[in-house]
């Protein structure tokens, strides 16, 4: 038996196999857990439910999470289906292509900021609010995904450092609205990955090399080690843990200068 078995877990964001999302799935899925996957569109639909199959999931279902409306009926199919949810994982997050070249002041606008904070950090406050009832058993989980640029200026990330730090805080303040409940709220910040969503960062293998030099584990970290991690935090072992940024970087974050470098 895994340490989350009969554990129900609302998994949102998998784009592909090498999504930090899919990773999720998959660590929650090797422990035991029940799952249930979202989509964004129908065009992602059949990949999702391909995914599902994969990893035994016993339903999906559509949100999108721009419209209020389409996150209460996610809610609603899920309470049709459970009648209490454990874990709800948030792996969602966009800003315009456009708000992401050349450096913040260039390229940031009203819209596109407001647009990157909706989707990447508003979102997880409306899950919250939403799918928190239904975590009956006084042990919830709720869980997102951050990056080092909320905290530290990165050439290209722009907009979505600020939609990441926002995020970060959104994490505490949903920790103590929620604790009394019982309810835990994390996040962990992951190392860069090349996935699909990082695909749309300009100068990706160049950071990517910096991050394996200055790293104390001197390489990169892969979607299975923050699944891993995702799935602890998630679980009965971490019940002592809330309003955490959790690093799942190689130690990245917490190096001045590395010995590489000499």
């Amino acid at each position: 038996m895994g340490f989350l078995t009969d554990k129900r877990a609302l998994i949102t964001g998998i784009a592909s196999n090498r999504s930090i999302a899919w990773g999720i799935a998959q660590a929650m899925s090797n422990q035991g857990a029940r799952l249930a996957l979202t989509y964004q569109n129908e065009k992602l639909r059949p990949r999702v439910e391909k995914f599902a199959q994969e990893f035994n999931a016993e339903f999906v279902a559509p949100c999108d999470v721009t419209t209020d409306s389409q996150i209460d009926t996610l809610q609603e199919s899920v309470q049709e289906k459970w009648s209490d949810l454990d874990i709800v994982v948030h792996s969602i997050a966009f800003a315009p292509r456009e708000q992401l070249e050349g450096m913040y002041l260039d390229a940031v606008n009203r819209e596109g900021f407001n647009q990157a904070h909706d989707i990447s950090s508003y979102s997880f406050s409306a899950l919250a609010r939403s799918f928190s009832p239904m975590m009956h058993n006084g042990n919830g989980s709720f869980l997102t995904l951050t990056y080092l640029g909320a905290m530290r200026s990165m050439p290209g990330y722009n907009v979505m450092g600020l939609a990441k730090a926002s995020l970060e805080a959104n994490v505490r303040y949903c920790a103590q609205s929620l604790g009394n409940q019982g309810i835990r709220v994390n996040a962990i910040s992951a190392g860069p990955i090349r996935t699909l969503a990082a695909s749309g960062i300009r100068g990706m293998k160049s950071m990517m090399d910096y991050y394996e030099k200055m790293s104390p584990l001197g390489r990169g970290v892969t979607i299975e080690e923050v699944g891993n991690a995702a799935a602890f935090l998630c679980s009965d072992l971490a019940s002592g843990i809330t309003g955490e940024i959790v690093y799942v970087d190689g130690g990245f974050n917490s190096v001045g200068f590395s010995q590489a470098m000499l």
